[in-house]
């Protein structure tokens, strides 16, 4: 079933709704290696409102041999994208931009709901902006062929679309600004090695590996899948003992709902 089908971006239900509790975000414009634009930032963020309230993961892939090869070199040109404020313009304004950043952040935030888990299905290129949609969901998949670089800083700029809370979080603070400054391609053993990677397999088999992965996380009861990933995504926020009574509060919430005394 597909609920969304513009500017790139498709997104599909396994199943129909209410009842599907997979989706898949599709970036589908194979032709520039899913470069992105303003446009398909947009349609990203349609797709996390469209989202039935019964899905419980969200696959993120890309059509053809790359996830996504960045942002549009379009963005990089005086004119910029037809009918869209180019970078000089955003540049010019009185916030420098602040406004619009925070709009085109919205394509990335919402994968990391703690009501959905998301999974990035990464072949060929995940470059930039590429990359950083990648950060933006909870694990990722990989082709034996994937490559990530975070080209942003070498271009004059920063990684502004969400992806270096999630770097840091993931490889450390050392490597992810070797990664930022440098620019350097990382390929996918060394994603896996470092904890950027979750999995690495033949491409053949990535949209397999995917799906066992998907099903995996639907066989286990979704409340208690959201109170673990509330729980560890704000453990790095908290002291020992902080977490510590999150735990109990958790699990006194999930007790009293398996016990029929939820509120």
């Amino acid at each position: 079933m597909t609920l969304l089908d513009q500017d790139g971006v498709r997104l599909t239900l396994d199943g129909d709704a209410p009842d599907a509790s997979v989706a898949t975000v599709t970036l589908a414009n194979a032709a520039k290696r899913n470069a992105q634009d303003f446009a398909m930032w947009r349609a990203l963020a349609e797709a996390g409102r469209l989202l039935p309230g019964g899905v419980r993961v969200v696959v993120l892939r890309g059509e053809g041999p790359s996830f996504s090869a960045g942002l549009d070199r379009r963005a990089f040109t005086p004119e910029g994208f037809e009918g869209e404020p180019s970078f000089m313009d955003l540049a010019a304004r009185e916030d420098a931009g602040d406004a619009a950043i925070a709009e085109f952040q919205e394509a990335f935030t919402w994968f990391r709901r703690n009501d959905l888990i998301s999974v990035a299905a990464v072949q060929g290129h995940a470059i930039g902006a590429g990359f950083q949609l990648a950060l933006a969901c909870d694990l990722r998949v990989c082709a034996e062929d994937a490559q990530f670089a975070m080209r942003e800083t070498s271009l004059g700029l920063v990684p502004d679309l969400t992806g270096t809370h999630p770097l840091v979080g993931l490889v450390g603070y050392a490597r992810a600004l070797e990664i930022c400054v440098t620019g350097r391609l990382l390929r996918a053993d060394e994603a896996e090695r470092i904890g950027l990677a979750n999995l690495v397999v033949p491409a053949a088999d990535l949209d397999a590996a995917t799906r066992d992965l998907a099903a995996a996380v639907t066989a286990a009861p979704r409340d208690a899948v959201i109170e673990t990933k509330a729980l560890l995504r704000g453990a790095r926020d908290r002291t020992y003992d902080e977490q510590r009574a999150a735990e109990r509060a958790a699990q006194g919430r999930r007790l009293r709902d398996l016990a029929g005394l939820a509120e």
